[in-house]
């Protein structure tokens, strides 16, 4: 018998170690190209994403914070794939994000699923 996915809901990815706020939003090009190798393809995307920073770790360190609208487990194969592309010397989380504080994802995605 096949796993039923959980409902797709807002999944927040963060990438720490970034010393500075300009390191990290120049992880968002090779990270988009990941979601997203096509970016003229045709609408929907596959998962629904946005970025931000956040505090790092510590006060001296900014987090990239990869917002999706996924599943569960597809949000953690997202994680693993990015983890894969920034390499050991950052840190990779995922946990569940707040759908106040995405809210143009959520919308994005109740777009996206009308079109698909």
């Amino acid at each position: 018998m096949p796993v039923k996915e959980d409902e797709p809901r807002v999944y927040e990815i963060r990438i720490h170690g970034c010393p500075t706020s300009g390191e990290a939003l120049a992880l968002q090009a090779p990270i988009e190209r990941l979601l997203c190798p096509d970016p003229d393809h045709a609408p929907p995307c596959e998962i629904p994403w946005s970025f931000t920073l956040a505090d790092g770790d510590d006060d001296a360190s900014t987090a990239l914070v990869l917002g999706v609208y996924t599943s569960s487990g597809r949000a953690t194969q997202v994680a693993d794939r990015v983890r894969a592309l920034v390499g050991e010397s950052r840190t990779v989380g995922v946990s569940e994000g707040d759908d106040g504080e995405w809210e143009e994802l959520v919308e994005q995605y109740r777009v996206e699923k009308r079109l698909r």
